[in-house]
């Protein structure tokens, strides 16, 4: 007995489809996709868009508990001052509200998440949710002295989450969080990994590395760092941090609100001068949230970069929803089609990810997840 999905429009990861019939198992791994004609009976009709399931590629689960909590449009650098100083919440408290958010993420067609972490909190709400896990151990560290000591402290983390995700890798804060040792160290230890890193989510950033000034000066002072602890460069932060990395990793870039064209130019260059491949994960709920800003997408666009989607926490966003996400680019940039929209948030994330043999797509024998979106992108309902 199989499944038989009906809708206007089927995204099968690569192409639109129009007026298909995809037939799955009961467990959901793909058969085919027909004609109506072809289908026979027992199919299920649905209005709007028929997609794979959605690929989060930028994820904090452990904040789940603040929701609501930080002031909106304060910047980055007063936003990451009000996340350390929060009230502390109870265990217990952050556990359940991870759980929720996991079921939520899942239920709104999420189907796999690039989380952050920075301790072993999450993994309970990891293993019993349904969602696929490619979790982003985050160090922060900004003395070289102590970069040896953080690397071997969170490799052991990565061994108590590798118990029950292969997909667990270190990866950087941002450059204005982690010192030129920590980076060298990662670098060598990432060889051949996909990683992620914060990148150029505000101007304060790239006005720290280029002139050793502005907001970021008044944030370190703040966690007792009066001296500022990293080299003034000359040039943007992305251009400061890139040329640490050379070992053929994987780069999801996320924000890059403040990206400029010589900046993109560089590490377009750099990428395929190092052997690297670089993807720009845009969270422009959380951009909007904290600098009232949104990423140059028609610029990225116009260099053809690999783009995918994030949702970042309920720190930063007032939902979770990779598909509201898209319906916010979609209203600001009303010229993306819908199947560019889909593609950033399934076959694209999930190759980022390195999970494109199972998700993302309608392929074969692949069990991807079924997902119905409205025509409008105001809303996403998980069928399978």
């Amino acid at each position: 007995m199989f499944l038989k999905f009906h809708a206007d429009r089927i995204f099968t990861g690569d192409a639109m489809l129009h007026d298909a019939v995809l037939i799955t198992t009961p467990d959901g791994v793909v058969q085919d996709i027909v004609a109506p004609g072809e289908a026979g009976d027992g199919v299920e009709h649905h209005g709007g868009i028929i997609t794979p399931g959605h690929i989060n590629c930028h994820c904090h689960l452990e904040l789940s508990h603040m929701k609501g909590m930080i002031a909106e449009g304060t910047g980055l650098p007063r936003f990451l001052a009000s996340v350390m100083k929060a009230p502390a919440a109870d265990t217990s408290a952050k556990l359940q509200a991870m759980t929720t958010v996991a079921s939520e993420m899942h239920a709104g067609g999420i189907q796999a998440v690039g989380d952050i972490s920075n301790h072993t909190l999450s993994l309970q709400p990891k293993i019993q949710s349904a969602i696929h896990w490619y979790n982003f151990l985050e160090i922060s560290n900004l003395d070289d002295n102590k970069a040896s000591f953080k690397l071997a402290m969170f490799d052991k983390m990565r061994r108590e989450f590798l118990r029950y995700f292969p997909s667990t890798v270190l990866s950087p804060h941002a450059i204005y969080s982690v010192s030129p040792e920590t980076f060298r160290l990662l670098n060598q230890y990432t060889a051949d990994h996909t990683i992620t890193i914060h990148n150029q989510e505000c101007k304060a950033e790239d006005e720290l590395f280029q002139y050793g000034t502005g907001d970021f000066l008044p944030f370190y002072q703040a966690i007792e760092r009066p001296v500022l602890p990293i080299t003034v460069s000359g040039k943007s932060s992305l251009q400061t941090w890139l040329p640490w990395f050379n070992q053929q990793q994987r780069l999801l870039l996320v924000h890059n609100t403040c990206t400029r064209e010589d900046d993109l130019v560089f590490a377009l260059d750099y990428a395929a001068q190092a052997g690297l491949e670089l993807y720009f994960c845009l969270c422009p709920g959380a951009n909007w949230y904290i600098e009232r800003k949104l990423p140059p997408i028609e610029m990225l666009m116009q260099y053809n970069c690999h783009i995918v989607l994030g949702t970042d926490s309920y720190a930063s966003n007032r939902q979770l929803s990779l598909v509201a996400e898209a319906a916010l680019l979609k209203q600001q940039f009303p010229g993306i089609a819908d199947d560019v929209l889909l593609r950033w948030m399934t076959s694209n994330g999930a190759q980022a990810l390195g999970m494109e043999a199972q998700l993302g797509s309608f392929t074969k024998g692949t069990r991807p997840g079924v997902v119905r979106v409205d025509d409008d992108f105001s809303n996403a309902q998980r069928l399978l």
